[in-house]
């Protein structure tokens, strides 16, 4: 496989993940007491999801790095694209405009 293929593919997967990511965690975490936890436990789904996605598809990195480098540049990866979720779910709620 080509590594631009699997950085697209690396890409298309964390985006989606981070965007489906966020629904997920509120629907496991929406109890009395426990609604603050929300978006930690995102983040650091995404920071695993992200070291996963990392090791699998090695051309996220750069060549020839070891496995715990790719790893934590899918982490990184992965929080970026939760941060894009939490975006996209921030103006999908309120616009624009703010809340």
């Amino acid at each position: 496989m080509s590594p631009l293929l699997q950085r697209v593919i690396a890409a298309v997967l964390l985006l989606a993940a981070g965007i489906l990511s966020l629904p997920l965690c509120a629907a496991l975490l929406d109890r009395q007491g426990s609604e603050n936890w929300i978006l930690p436990a995102q983040l650091i789904a995404m920071a695993l999801i992200g070291a996963v996605v990392g090791t699998s598809f090695p051309a996220l990195a750069r060549a020839n790095e070891p496995k715990t480098t790719r790893a934590l540049v899918g982490a990184g990866w992965g929080l970026l694209a939760a941060v894009i979720g939490v975006l996209v779910f921030w103006f999908l709620l309120n616009g624009f405009t703010g809340a």
